[in-house]
């Protein structure tokens, strides 16, 4: 397994995070929590400027041919920066379930538009009860005619109050959990019978809770073909979660330069924190927990770019349950280190732990996960 970057990679990298010193200071960042966006829309063109939305869509719908490696660089990068954008939900999620369950027509229009910043989704895919099962969907697909009548309701749309449309699973025969016979459609956040509830994470991020009030879906609004879609969801569900585990090791290595900093420079009895052992160990067993979760949130990226879809799933599972326990601890010791001050909002330790903890809920959370993970790793010998 090669874990060398190439040079491109590193390139755009580099290019990312200078864009991030320039032009996504902490102060800046603050000022967008508070906007009624939540984030820049001019930062969006950027991204799109820069390639990062075109990064993970093959070239013949407009993209730069990138995977899950790329995608990698990337989210450890915007981890470092605390980037409001909705680039997960949008790019990385939404747009890997396009590319994978999408007509030929669809990826070219859908792909394209988000690749160029001219179009931003939103997953409507879990609902309230599942407990993180992404294969029980409950909300109707009623045929009506030459086209459906939708019904139900989905929790914690990331990224929905931005979005422009949502892609909306729902499920048209077969039991509640049965890995067949569930669709997804492209409706309008506008269209009639949508209702969103948005609110606003522990982080600040943006997210809805969606109800389906008999909306009305035309034939050319369903995604690929009809009940196919629960293993194009697995799979866009899984870059995702190692999407996230990928981000969290850029904010662990940020809490780990920050704390060491911090030590440096703050006194007690008349010499540097960073001079008393006790506290060397501590930012050692950070700085382990660190390596530690990056080579895991790697190995997670470079299984998902190969060919077994399945081997991919438990490794992203079993990325994000390990990623988790190892950032929930550097961030304790981040926020512990620091003293009172690391809970306070004018610091970035106390948004980074925000986030940290937030990112451990989204998408399974890490006991989740560890079952997944698990119980994968022993069917082949069952």
């Amino acid at each position: 397994m090669n874990f060398d970057f190439t040079e491109e990679q590193l390139a755009l990298e580099s290019t990312l995070q200078r864009f991030l010193e320039r032009d996504y200071s902490f102060e800046q960042r603050r000022a967008l929590l508070a906007s009624a966006e939540g984030h820049d829309t001019r930062h969006w063109t950027t991204f799109a400027e820069l390639g990062l939305l075109a990064m993970p869509f093959k070239d013949a719908y407009g993209g730069l041919d990138g995977g899950p490696v790329d995608t990698y660089l990337v989210m450890r990068s915007l981890g470092r920066g605390l980037v409001l954008e909705p680039y997960l939900s949008s790019i990385v999620l939404c747009g890997s379930l396009v590319q994978e369950l999408g007509t030929e027509e669809q990826k070219q229009e859908m792909l394209g538009a988000l690749a160029a910043g001219e179009l931003k989704l939103a997953l409507a895919h879990y609902e309230p009860g599942a407990r993180h099962d992404e294969g029980r969907v409950s909300c109707q697909a009623i045929e009506d005619g030459d086209g459906w009548r939708l019904k139900g309701r989905k929790a914690a749309v990331l990224g929905a109050p931005s979005a422009d449309q949502l892609l909306v699973s729902a499920r048209h025969e077969g039991a509640v959990d049965a890995d067949t016979g569930v669709s997804v459609f492209l409706i309008d956040r506008n269209a009639p019978g949508v209702t969103l509830k948005s609110w606003t994470n522990h982080d600040g991020t943006r997210a809805a809770d969606v109800l389906l009030d008999d909306v009305r879906a035309s034939a050319g609004q369903l995604i690929g073909v009809a009940g196919a879609a629960t293993p194009a969801i697995r799979q866009a569900i899984a870059l995702a979660n190692a999407a996230l585990a990928a981000e969290a090791c850029g904010i662990m290595r940020a809490l780990l330069e920050a704390t060491l900093e911090y030590l440096k420079t703050r006194k007690q009895f008349g010499v540097a924190l960073s001079s008393f052992q006790a506290l060397q160990h501590r930012l050692a067993d950070m700085a382990i927990a660190t390596e530690m979760a990056e080579s895991m949130a790697l190995r997670a990226a470079i299984t998902l770019q190969g060919s077994d879809r399945e081997q991919g799933i438990r490794m992203a599972s079993g990325a994000k349950a390990y990623v988790a326990e190892q950032a929930r601890q550097v961030a304790q010791e981040a926020v512990q280190l620091h003293g009172g001050i690391g809970v306070t909002d004018e610091l970035d330790v106390a948004h980074y732990f925000k986030r940290i903890t937030t990112i451990n809920m989204m998408l399974g959370d890490s006991d989740y996960h560890l079952r997944r993970y698990a119980r994968m790793l022993a069917e082949p010998e069952a």
